[in-house]
């Protein structure tokens, strides 16, 4: 039987991930490498682990958001409310949308979560006096973290918000890599290969494909309000379906076979997207192309690369040891 990483281990490299980034990258692109990264890790959630290809997720990115920046800006409350607050509304949304999806499947699932995205931007896009509309929801303040023994922290200052979005990352990295390596995972997993076997061992597919939904949506929830923060506005387009896909093209950029898959995603989409938008004013042909060619060529996105340099290597040493 192989043995996992240690949930330590796992934690060590996300955090030398994160030192990392901000040596190699402008500040503001390695924040939204972080941002997105939790993002693509609850849609990694659903669709690798679970089974489900939800087109909705942006909604919960977006609730999340407007949750937040309606409570840093009509609010005094710390920033730690704001994202618990975040992370509340966004799996309460969750929880009422996967009541109902997760009681299909396939095709079927997934038309349910974008039905349920598309209502949820259109319910944003009309209520004005709060979301702001196709205005957007701007003026969302970074409220100052205040820590018993240090002191004030000021978020408003680029490298200290980037470090509270890594922080934030590590910690969602390392709880959902803990979760999918518990009993809930190992059901999810074996509901993803077959359901009725599974459900015909005793365990409820439905209780933990809806657990994991609202695991989900709580996250992205948390990812929507720090995206709000980092650039003190929600727009309107954060919760549209063309969100969904962003995280879906992230997992299937980085690949589905490694929790590391949609981080290495995020960073990709995030920096082709800002090298192909300089290069191109229609971008998106171009990134659709790429696309085209990773699904093509490269099934098991970025982590094959790895997978197969490492192979590569392996037996180049196997036959220099051999000779």
């Amino acid at each position: 039987m192989q043995r996992t990483p240690s949930t330590y281990l796992m934690s060590a490299i996300a955090v030398a991930v994160a030192i990392a980034a901000p040596l190699c990258m402008p500040i503001n692109i390695a924040t939204e490498i972080m941002i997105f990264g939790v993002f693509a890790l609850a849609t990694y959630l659903l669709i690798s682990v679970a089974g489900l290809y939800s087109f909705g997720q942006a909604a919960f990115f977006g609730v999340g958001g407007y949750v937040a920046g309606y409570v840093y800006i009509h609010t005094d409350l710390p920033l730690l409310a704001g994202l618990v607050l975040a992370a509340l509304g966004s799996g309460l949304v969750a929880l009422a949308v996967g009541m109902m999806s997760t009681k299909r499947t396939g095709i079927y699932f997934m038309m349910l979560t974008f039905a349920f995205n598309q209502m949820i931007y259109y319910l944003a896009y009309s209520w004005h006096s709060v979301t702001g509309g196709e205005d957007g929801l701007g003026g969302i303040r970074r409220p100052d973290i205040s820590i018993p023994g240090i002191g004030t922290i000021d978020i408003s200052n680029h490298m200290n918000f980037y470090v509270l979005s890594a922080v934030v990352f590590v910690a969602v990295f390392a709880s959902l890599y803990q979760l999918i390596h518990s009993p809930l995972g190992l059901v999810l997993n074996a509901a993803r290969q077959n359901a009725r076997r599974t459900a015909s061992l005793g365990f409820s597919v439905y209780r933990a494909q809806l657990l994991a939904f609202v695991i989900a949506g709580a996250t992205s929830g948390v990812a929507g309000a720090l995206f709000a923060m980092l650039y003190r506005i929600m727009p309107i387009d954060a919760i549209a379906w063309t969100n969904s896909g962003t995280a879906v093209f992230m997992v299937i950029i980085g690949g589905m076979s490694s929790i590391f898959g949609p981080v290495i995603g995020a960073a990709i989409f995030i920096w082709l997207q800002g090298f192909f938008s300089v290069i191109w004013a229609r971008w998106p042909l171009l990134f659709g192309v790429f696309i085209i060619l990773v699904v093509l060529f490269l099934k098991g996105g970025a982590i094959e690369l790895f997978d197969r340099a490492r192979r590569l290597f392996g037996s180049r040493a196997q036959e220099r040891s051999a000779s």
